[in-house]
């Protein structure tokens, strides 16, 4: 694949298929500026009175390279953002294949940045992009990724509480637990905290050693240690929980969490600021 350069030279850059059949671009691209691509790519789907049609062959190439050049710099917002409009590119070409894979990786990137109901809605374009093409066990696969775990966290809510009713209290214990781990996975820290916050109410879970794994893994997050949460997350507690939640605790973390302790010391310092009398 050849494109001219702003000196008016050809520019060569080497395109092979990833695993996942997601473009990835050689090195010469990766160095290019991916906002002037987006830019250039935007123009060129834009209808004005000197432009009568879009050039989505040409537009899509742009978005897929600036996708990529984004992700490189770990610029996952505007990789996202771009990689959206690489999947409405071939979507326009007719390719729902390659626009679902884009989708999935948009999706991905949702994921990573905690636009969780982005994550659902691009997974289930995904998943509709698949079926389109004939692809039904990928767009069940896709279906399955954008799944809510809040709705997960829910129920495990609702066992808690049943449980509680009949004085199964370990058992109690192991689903509030399990409900602040799902929270976590979700990257969904304030609402892990809100809910472990709430489960100590309970006198059980309060003195349960449940209590103590899941407030050494808050600790961990609040810290912004990534080591200590895997550490956490492997505790003999956490690994008597059900499968799936063991499985899932195993990926902690599933987002950055370098912000968290900015946040917590910033809420810290408002709190003194708030009793200074002086």
């Amino acid at each position: 694949m050849s494109k001219i350069g702003d000196d008016g030279t050809v520019e060569r850059t080497r395109i092979r298929k990833g695993e996942e059949g997601v473009t990835h671009i050689g090195s010469a691209m990766a160095t290019s500026d991916p906002d002037k691509l987006i830019s250039k790519a935007d123009k060129l789907t834009k209808l004005s009175l000197t432009r009568w049609s879009a050039d989505w062959k040409t537009a899509t190439g742009l978005y897929e390279q600036a996708a990529n050049a984004y992700r490189l710099k770990k610029k996952y917002e505007e990789a996202k953002d771009a990689f959206e409009k690489a999947s409405k590119g071939q979507e326009m070409l007719s390719s729902p294949w390659d626009a679902a894979k884009h989708m999935e990786s948009a999706a991905a990137l949702a994921k990573q940045v905690g636009k969780w109901n982005e994550v659902a809605d691009f997974y289930r374009h995904a998943s509709e992009l698949f079926i389109e093409c004939g692809r039904s066990q990928p767009a069940s696969d896709a279906l399955a990724k954008g799944a809510r775990y809040t709705d997960a966290a829910t129920i495990l809510l609702k066992w808690a509480l049943a449980a509680d009713k009949s004085n199964a209290t370990h058992s109690q214990c192991k689903a509030y637990l399990s409900a602040i781990i799902v929270y976590l996975y979700a990257h969904d820290f304030r609402q892990a905290e809100k809910c472990h916050n709430d489960c100590c109410q309970v006198e059980a879970f309060l003195y349960s050693d449940q209590n103590r794994a899941a407030t050494k893994l808050l600790s961990a997050y609040t810290d912004g240690d990534v080591e200590e949460i895997k550490l956490a997350a492997q505790s003999s507690i956490i690994s008597n929980l059900d499968h799936v939640i063991v499985r899932i605790a195993r990926k902690l973390p599933t987002g950055d969490v370098s912000g968290l302790k900015r946040t917590t010391t910033e809420e810290q310092d408002e709190l003194l600021d708030e009793d200074d009398l002086t």
